[in-house]
């Protein structure tokens, strides 16, 4: 009977450590598990595929059925690359990400510079490399054509109108053109003849 209840303790113990364990863990915890062993899942895929000699695109494939490479295709098209404006900072953000994407490294300058600096490559505290590095002149050039490509787009998507010189002058000021320009879109098919007269100067 003793024997009895000490296990019972002891499995009581047990399941107590458990609960508490897994109070501990992280709300999306089981999302992340499996996550993990989806992913484990695909690595030994890939390296089946790689045994055998086969793209491992090409077998993801053919185990997806056609309703949902379907549904898979119009999920995509209904998002929404373009958030629009939502503020300053998130703008900034995005075009960053948009303009770090188009860089392409140069590997093969990257492993010639880290053969000429050897450890000094990978600065610490007590590096004196600062000032030392001249960027070459295919990479000058690139930065300058990118920087002019931008400054290209975004004349494109000023939304400040050209001022029209020979245009005629029919108001006192901004808030004036602005009113003219509305009753002329609204009126201005039954106006036009009164207009005419005014300017050659028959109006009764």
């Amino acid at each position: 009977m003793l024997v009895q209840l000490n296990e019972a303790r002891k499995l009581n113990h047990q399941e107590v450590v458990e609960e508490d364990k897994r109070l501990k863990l992280p709300s999306n915890w089981e999302a992340k598990k499996a996550r993990l062993e989806w992913e484990l899942q695909v690595d030994e895929k890939k390296k089946e595929c790689a045994a055998k000699g086969e793209d491992y695109n090409r077998v993801k494939l053919l185990d997806i059925s056609a309703e949902d490479a379907e549904r898979w295709e119009r999920k995509k098209k209904k998002r929404n690359p373009d958030p629009g404006f939502s503020d300053y900072a998130a703008a900034q953000l995005r075009q960053y990400q948009r303009l770090t994407k188009q860089i392409k490294p140069d590997m093969e300058n990257y492993e010639k510079q880290r053969e000429e600096c050897g450890e000094e490559f990978y600065p610490t505290s007590n590096s004196l490399l600062h000032g030392t590095h001249v960027p070459s002149k295919e990479g000058v050039d690139r930065m300058v054509e990118d920087v002019e490509k931008q400054i290209e787009k975004r004349a494109k998507y000023s939304r400040r109108r050209a001022y029209n010189d020979d245009a005629d002058i029919d108001y006192i000021n901004e808030r004036n053109a602005k009113f003219n320009k509305k009753a002329e879109r609204f009126y201005g098919k039954y106006t036009a003849e009164i207009k005419q007269n005014l300017e050659r100067g028959t109006a009764v």
